[in-house]
């Protein structure tokens, strides 16, 4: 075998071999919403909170004051798996956002239930943060707090990293990794999350509405939250 051939034969086994270890799969095209759906309340119905803009997703509030929560929801249900994107937010942004996982909408109630990783960049510290929205339950889970109780900045982690698009321009990074009854999530490679949801994620409140073990993703709008957000680079690998 000369040399040309040898270094394409190596080039194609270092090609399968990154495509074995890499298994993610994109779940937005940079194009077009396709595999999502806008989820929201009736009175909304003709307000589009999500587009598409320079190929990222663009979640926008501003122009709708009085706006109940909105969705943009995976038509796909996921039980294991990671989840890795982008996002950029605003420092004068002054609303909430979040990612559901395993979460179901209730388009009667308008409502999702399951648990929600937290965005909020009005205090980055609650970024990585555990939500359950889940009726019935609806309090932080991570940490561990009970009902009406709220989280505070001196449960932050140290050095956390947070990007704003006025100051840097740069993109921050989440990762969150969904495995039976754990969920852990990364924010620009700094471990922010490790919870352990057994008796919580799979108690009966959880599994009677169909979430916490399985369900949907979902990027939040937080209801009357004047909010500007961007996405992109959404991937996910099902374990």
């Amino acid at each position: 075998m000369n040399l040309r051939l040898k270094l394409l034969a190596l080039t194609f086994l270092s090609i399968i071999s990154v495509s074995a270890q890499d298994d993610f799969i994109s779940l937005f095209n940079g194009k077009n919403l396709d595999g999502w759906v806008e989820k929201k309340a009736h009175r909304d119905r003709y307000y589009h909170f999500f587009r598409v803009i320079d190929g990222t997703i663009m979640a926008n509030s501003l122009n709708n004051p009085e706006h109940d929560y909105a969705w943009l929801y995976s038509e796909k249900e996921y039980s294991d798996f990671e989840l890795k994107f982008k996002f950029r937010a605003f420092k004068t942004s002054t609303g909430n956002s979040g990612v559901q996982v395993r979460s179901r909408y209730d388009d009667e109630a308008y409502w999702m239930n399951g648990p929600q990783i937290d965005i909020h960049p009005p205090g980055p510290w609650r970024t990585g943060m555990i939500w359950d929205e889940t009726k019935g339950n609806q309090r932080w889970i991570f940490p561990n707090i009970p009902k009406n109780a709220w989280v505070n900045e001196s449960m932050q982690r140290k050095k956390l990293m947070f990007y704003y698009a006025e100051e840097t321009n740069q993109w921050n990074v989440m990762r969150i990794r969904c495995v039976g009854t754990s969920i852990e999530a990364w924010l620009n490679g700094m471990k922010i999350t490790n919870y352990e949801g057994a008796g919580v994620l799979n108690d009966e409140t959880h599994r009677s509405l169909g979430v916490g073990m399985k369900g949907h993703i979902a990027f939040q709008i937080h209801e009357k939250d004047a909010l500007i957000l961007q996405l992109k680079e959404i991937f996910i690998k099902e374990l």
